[in-house]
């Protein structure tokens, strides 16, 4: 396999749409203590609601269907999740405008811009305690794939290991952005919950084009 698909997005968003669902009550606790304690179950609805919405989206258009998840997340999601990641949605449709088909460098460019987004938007930096520090590591190492050539599975394994160890990474950190940020150094020793679900999210991107 050399190509994602639109059946392959599409399989993708269902998949963490059940992730989120099964995990709503582990993110929501491991935002207890530094936030809201609703992380999950914003994820689950707000994923819940945009596979609906795919059920009235074509398959045809890689970007519609990225699209389609960007409008219903920033529209159902509360707090800073809904935004953010409606933002890495909307940003990603833009980067694979036209494609019915995505090789692994159009894949990279679809998470680097969806990535931008994100920073542009929540002006988080690498070590912030925030998805960021889940996310960058997961896309250097899909870049990394790219340029050596690595096949399609292989990149997307490394890709989510690159995620794993950046979430467990940010127990060690001091939050410097969101609600986490007020707590100053007792936010140390939580697991951040924005980047594992990140995490969450591109394993659900792996699994699907796995099959």
């Amino acid at each position: 396999m050399t190509t994602i698909t639109a059946q392959h997005i599409r399989a993708w968003l269902e998949r963490s749409a059940q992730t989120f669902e099964a995990q709503k009550g582990y993110l929501s606790d491991l935002d207890s203590p530094i936030g809201d304690a609703d992380h999950g179950t914003n994820m689950a609805r707000g994923f819940a609601k945009a596979v609906e919405k795919l059920a009235t989206t074509p398959d045809a258009d890689i970007s519609a269907l990225l699209k389609a998840v960007s409008m219903t997340l920033m529209s159902t999601v509360g707090g800073a999740s809904g935004p953010l990641y409606g933002t890495f949605f909307l940003r990603a449709s833009a980067a694979v405008a036209g494609k019915a088909e995505l090789t692994l460098a159009d894949l990279a460019a679809l998470l680097t811009a969806g990535m931008d987004g994100i920073i542009q938007r929540g002006r988080a930096e690498p070590g912030d305690k925030t998805m960021i520090d889940a996310l960058l590591p997961a896309v250097n190492a899909l870049k990394s794939s790219v340029e050596q050539g690595t096949d399609l599975i292989t990149a997307l394994e490394g890709c989510v290991s690159a995620a794993e160890a950046g979430m467990q990474a940010t127990i060690s950190l001091q939050a410097r952005k969101g609600r986490a940020s007020y707590l100053g150094e007792r936010s140390i020793g939580h697991q951040d919950p924005g980047a594992t679900s990140v995490m969450y999210l591109l394993a659900a991107l792996r699994d699907a084009v796995k099959g």
